[in-house]
This record gives C-alpha cells, structure tokens and sequence, in this order.
C-alpha cells in the first residue's frame, strides 16, 4: 500500500522547492487513516452502527413528537435560533477575511521594499511594526468581539465569528513569521528586486487545511468531485442536532428547576458521559476528517496528515500530540520550539507548560464568548488535569490498561464538560444578571441561582 502510495506521489517531488521537501516526504508516506480504516469491513460495520443510530434518534424524535403533539414534523427550531443572524456573520466574516488577505501581507511589502534602504532602517521597521500590530488589534481582536457582543449573536453564529478569528490570527502570524525572517536574510542584488512571497500563494494558504505558510506545497494533479461531495454530506449536523434534542436538553431541563447539589451534579455528569462522548467523535470525525479531507481535495493540497491513530493511545502526551496535528504543529513551531530558542533549549517542562497555558485560554476564550458567559470549566480542566495527565500519563505507558484509562478519563472529562455548561446556560435563563459589576459577570449564576 506505502508502494503505491509513494508511486502516486512520485512526480510531486519534483515540483517542489527543496525547502519543502520534508513536506512533501510527510504526505507520500501518510495514510488517510479513516478512509483506509473504512476499507475494512468490521471497522465499516461500526460506521454502520453510527448510521443506525441515527436513524433510531430520528424515529424515537418522530415517536414522542406524534405521542405527544400528535404530528410527524421534525420541529428544527433549535437550529434556526442557534444559526440566527447569518447576515450579520457574513458581512463581519468578509471584512475579516479582506483584512487577514490583504493587510499584513501589503504591510510586509512595504516593509520589505524599504527595508533595505539605507539610514531609516530602524524607523522603517518600528513603523511597519506599530502599525501591524494596531491593525491586527483592531481587526482581528477588537472587531469581532464587538461584533458578537453588539449584535448579541446566538451560540452557533458567535462560534463561527470566533473561531474564524483564531484561525486567522494563527494564520496571519504564521504568515509574518514565515516571511518576515525572510526578508531579513535576503539582501537584492543591485538593481534587482527583494524576492517576497505572491499574493495568491498567500490566499491559497488561507484556505487550504493547515497553519504552517509555505510558498509552495504538494499537490496532488486532480480533484476528486465524488470525494468531495461526499465528505461534505458527511459533516452532518443533524447528528449533533439530536443529540442535544434527546440527551441534554430533557435531563438539564428539568434539573434546572432543581437546587444544584453534590447529588444532582453527580447524577447530571453521568447522565452527561455518553452523549459528551458522541459530541467529541462527532467533532472529530465531522471536522477533522470530512470537513478537512473535502477542502483538501478541492485545493488539491496533498498534505492528509490531520490527525494519526490518537484513539490507540497509551498516554495523554501521545493523545495530545496526534488528536489534532493541525493546531499541533502550530503550538509546535511557534510556541514550544520558539520558546526553547529564546531560553537557549532549556526549560523544556516549562515551555510545555506555557504552551498548555496558551492552549487553555484560547480554549476558554472561545467557550466564553461563544456561550456569552464565563465558566472556566475548560480552562481548568485542560490546563490544570490536563498539564497532570500529560506528564502522569507520558509516553513510557505501553500498557493497554492505560488505554482504557485513558478512555475512561475521556469519558469523564466530557461529562463535567457537557453537565457543568448545561446547567450553567440553564441558571442563566433562570436567574439573569440583574447587574454589570465585575465580580457578578465573572461568578457562575448555577452557584447561587435559587430555582423556582
């Protein structure tokens, strides 16, 4: 299989700089794991199994809608409140779009163009910096936070804006990180012009899955349109749609006309483990496979390696290493191993720390104003039992025991996920801020709400 994996990849080599030759040796050997997975047909029939229960959240929804209201209408109102305001999320997206394309990388031009020029160089480049930085303050920092909280956008379209703003800004930076080094290397011949990146190698980069800029990547010599189609069908909502119609909202629904206790937080959580076990593969299997895979293909990027076999992992260190190899290599390059250079490679524990540290806010960051409250249930977990499990669970356990371990502990974890944000979005609707103080925004409103 590597074999004619390496013989349709062949050609690729020769159209690559040699800078990117790594690259490229990463893709030929890569298997698109799933899709592989997939060929085999008891791995198939747990696809199947997937499939089938979807189908059973369908007809169990249609069952209780008929007992209960007497029709055979699937009511999609959570939907249509969820993604409200699409308008508004587009016009805020397009701005920041137009602005991640052509601000940093007209900026950098300029730069680089009187860089080089004799006697202002250090103003020239204090300049560039002030004024990127002000533009990336305003345009991917202040903007779309005032967008979600000017427009009070519900959860669905919040998370688009937001998330659409970290990827940017990792991608932006990538982008000056990249080049800007660069142009301090690169000194023109006379009368020759300073070599810098085109404007439609940068554009390619903003939309094909990963975060690493190169100037040229390898790509495969056609679009598979069936694939495509095909990963796209798969990224199914509906899915997330009913688990949270026939799992969370019943069971959080009536605990919140309960007081919160020691016992109906423990009876919440476990109520919560499986359907925040099948929201973690959903996202997983929806996004980091379908929704990658698909635009992948229609870019022809030939670079596959979203994710490895993380789910046979022995050790949180190895999980946290190949759940996600796209925000990975990111935190990798320009967080781990550019804190290293700056200590001169000491203080490894430390740098792990501080890129957990960076990892958890963001997280927290998203959460917050993707729910429109603060609840650091993310936060502490991902960088408080996070930071433990990494270095407690490392990569010397080989036994299979730590693999259910493992497992467990993620079942547990997305449980106090799913339970602790339920129950806090319902104590919002049930006890609502009667003011704007700063102690009362920050105190979660299920540790003091009296229910009715």
């Amino acid at each position: 299989l590597l074999l004619l994996y390496e013989l349709n990849y062949l050609k690729l080599w020769f159209q690559i700089q040699s800078k990117n030759l790594v690259m490229c040796l990463k893709s030929v050997v890569h298997v698109f794991l799933f899709s592989e997975l997939f060929e085999i047909s008891h791995i198939r029939t747990i696809y199947h199994m997937f499939i089938a229960a979807l189908l059973l959240f369908i007809i169990s929804t249609l069952a209780v809608d008929y007992i209960d209201q007497g029709r055979l209408v699937l009511d999609f109102d959570l939907f249509y409140y969820a993604f409200g305001q699409l308008g508004t999320v587009i016009w805020a997206w397009t701005l920041m779009f137009a602005y991640t394309l052509l601000g940093p990388y007209y900026i950098l031009s300029v730069w680089a163009s009187l860089n080089h020029s004799r006697g202002w160089r250090t103003c020239v480049s204090a300049l560039a910096a002030l004024t990127l930085c002000a533009a990336q303050t305003s345009m991917l920092g202040i903007f779309p936070v005032y967008i979600v909280l000017h427009y009070q956008l519900p959860p669905a379209s919040r998370f688009i804006i937001i998330l659409e703003q970290i990827r940017f800004v990792m991608k932006s930076y990538s982008f000056i990180r990249e080049t800007t080094p660069a142009v301090l290397k690169n000194t023109p011949q006379k009368g020759a012009s300073l070599p810098y990146p085109s404007l439609s190698s940068y554009l390619y980069f903003l939309f094909c899955p990963t975060l690493i800029y190169r100037e040229v990547y390898p790509r495969n010599p056609s679009i598979r349109w069936n694939y495509v189609g095909m990963n796209s069908l798969k990224v199914n909502l509906f899915y997330l749609y009913f688990i949270l119609v026939r799992l969370c909202i019943p069971v959080f629904r009536n605990k919140s006309n309960q007081p919160f206790s020691t016992r109906t937080f423990i009876l919440a959580l476990f109520h919560a483990s499986f359907p925040g076990m099948l929201m973690l593969m959903l996202g997983f299997y929806a996004f980091l496979h379908c929704w990658l895979n698909a635009f992948a293909e229609m870019l022809r990027f030939a670079d596959r390696m979203f994710y490895r076999d993380w789910w046979n992992s022995t050790s949180f260190a190895n999980y946290y290493r190949t759940w996600n190899i796209v925000v990975h290599d990111w935190l990798y390059y320009y967080g781990y191993r550019d804190f290293l250079w700056l200590t001169g490679h000491k203080l490894r524990s430390v740098a792990t720390m501080s890129v957990f540290a960076v990892s958890a806010l963001v997280h927290e960051y998203a959460f917050t104003l993707g729910f429109g409250f603060f609840y650091p249930v993310m936060f502490c977990t991902f960088a408080g039992i996070g930071v433990v499990f990494n270095f407690a669970m490392n990569d010397k356990r080989k036994s299979p025991v730590w693999n259910i371990i493992l497992w467990t502990c993620l079942f547990i974890g997305q449980g106090i996920h799913v339970c602790l944000y339920c129950v806090e979005w319902y104590a919002q609707i049930q006890c609502p801020r009667t003011g704007t103080s700063f102690w009362e925004l920050v105190t979660p409103r299920s540790w003091t709400c009296s229910y009715q």
